[in-house]
């Protein structure tokens, strides 16, 4: 007979073991930050080990690349481009052929940026931005035009200024139409501000031109009040207000489209004074 006419119910299985908790997962960029859409090209984000706590005044934007603008940047980048990483100072006589070098910080689409460099071939512009498809468009005018007085710089001007640049090395300074931020909760975030005056007046060279140009009669006044209050620039203007357009800015198509909505352009030009010069009379 077997061992038992009523064998005992089986027990059921044990619950499998919980797995060991894991650490938690590392943070992982988004591919905008990691990935750059053009391998030969301009870095996403190119002093992104510099982990600066302070308020920019640009916001980088996600546009759509034309065709012809990344096949600018593939081809050209290389040798008209070049990262603000901030890991060396750039040598501006090897880079522009000993020209006078003017910085100019946000261009757009660069078609100005394009006039003024075949306009004026005997000065180096280094045009800086964030922005990909001006970079790529800025790129193909260059060459188009054969403008090789043109070098665009990709991303912050800031340390591109700082980290970059030599001491007086620059002829010139270019800020057209910058963003006005016009929310007063936003303002600490306008580029033209007393501490960047201070960081520009160490890179410019005694004479060099300041110019800025503005739609934002707000941001115009504000402008014009730190430009005066600065020992290091003076105003080209003798009754100590705003310019007349000069003659080598062009007048944009988005310039354009501000005076057609009856906005009103502002430009300021200050130099750069001398080393212990007598203070001016304000």
């Amino acid at each position: 007979m077997s061992e038992s006419l009523n064998p005992q119910p089986s027990l059921p299985d044990a619950p499998p073991e919980a797995p060991a908790p894991s650490e938690a997962p590392a943070y992982v960029p988004p591919k905008w930050r990691t990935e750059p859409r053009f391998p030969d090209g301009p870095a996403p984000d190119p002093a992104g080990s510099h982990h600066e706590r302070r308020i920019r005044s640009f916001q980088p934007r996600r546009s759509r690349v034309t065709t012809g603008q990344g096949e600018a940047l593939k081809r050209l980048w290389g040798t008209w481009g070049l990262d603000i990483d901030g890991r060396e100072v750039i040598d501006l006589n090897r880079l522009f052929g000993g020209l006078p070098v003017v910085l100019e910080i946000g261009f757009g689409m660069g078609e100005a940026t394009a006039q003024m460099a075949a306009a004026d071939p005997g000065t180096g512009i280094l045009a800086a931005d964030v922005h990909t498809p001006g970079q790529g468009n800025l790129l193909a005018l260059a060459e188009r035009g054969g403008m090789t007085n043109v070098r665009v710089a990709n991303g912050d001007a800031i340390i591109l200024l700082r980290e970059m640049l030599p001491p007086a090395s620059l002829a010139g300074l270019r800020v057209y139409f910058p963003d006005p931020w016009p929310k007063a909760r936003h303002h600490k975030r306008r580029l033209i501000q007393p501490e960047f005056l201070d960081l520009a007046a160490t890179r410019l060279a005694p004479g060099a031109l300041l110019h800025c140009a503005t739609d934002w009669e707000p941001y115009a006044e504000q402008m014009l009040e730190v430009l005066t209050a600065h020992p290091e620039f003076e105003n080209t203007q003798a009754d100590g207000g705003y310019a007349p357009r000069p003659d080598f800015r062009p007048l944009t198509r988005f310039e354009g489209q501000g005076l057609d909505k009856g906005h009103v352009v502002h430009d300021l030009l200050f130099t750069r004074t001398e080393p212990n010069a007598e203070p001016k009379n304000r």
